[in-house]
């Protein structure tokens, strides 16, 4: 039990941890844009309501809901582990910090990118998942969710802050997806190209089904 909880603890353990948590945490945003693709059956929201109310009631999804949490909180704390054991490791300070010439910014900014996704998550799901457990938990019923998202997404403002989560988003799995291969060990300079080429278009279209939800409800694309 102790190696294996050193190993946990260990910089290689961290890394392992969040490549694991973070592609647990992509499946549920792969099946969160399936739910809110079915907006563009344009049908008021009918298909909407009904992939909501699986989502919502379902025992094992609601089950899962749980892990998810937990795997969102289990990969913060191993990121912010990793942030300050990376800062402590410094042991010389420079005026200018040179990067290396192939390292990108959104590699040197997955903390900031991070905090940045984890405000956006507080402020999406106060507007909905929050309300909508509530509301569950008190009358036994649903809120229509189709009907909030119309009302908030007539705000150019809240689509603007919505846009700019999944920016945030985007470029976070951009560096994450190939990342998480490599701390698994299941890199390789054959297969690398493949494996970014993979992870930018994962995460294009992803991101791009989760933009243009509110962009579709904001200029009436749908009603």
């Amino acid at each position: 039990m102790k190696p294996l909880l050193r190993a946990f603890k260990s910089s290689v353990g961290k890394k392992i941890t969040m490549a694991l948590t973070g592609l647990f945490l992509v499946s549920f945003l792969v099946v969160h844009a399936g739910v809110n693709a079915l907006i563009f059956y344009n049908d008021g929201g009918a298909t909407f309501n009904r992939g909501a109310h699986f989502m919502g009631t379902n025992p094992i999804i609601r089950t899962i809901e749980v892990a998810l949490v937990a795997g969102l909180l289990l990969h913060i704390i191993q990121s912010l582990l990793l942030w300050r054991a990376n800062k402590a490791a410094r042991t010389r300070r420079y005026a200018m910090v040179k990067h290396a010439p192939r390292q990108r910014w959104y590699s040197r900014s997955m903390t900031l990118l991070g905090i940045l996704i984890l405000f956006f998550l507080i402020v999406h799901t106060s507007g909905f998942w929050i309300p909508n457990r509530v509301h569950q938990l008190r009358y036994g019923e649903e809120l229509p969710l189709y009907t909030m998202m119309l009302a908030k997404f007539a705000d150019p403002a809240t689509v603007v802050i919505y846009l700019a989560g999944v920016c945030a988003l985007f470029w976070h799995l951009l560096h994450g997806f190939s990342s998480a291969f490599q701390s698994l060990g299941l890199s390789h300079r054959k297969y690398g190209p493949l494996i970014k080429f993979a992870g930018m278009a994962f995460s294009g279209i992803l991101c791009t089904a989760f933009a243009m939800m509110p962009v579709a409800m904001l200029l009436k694309w749908i009603n």
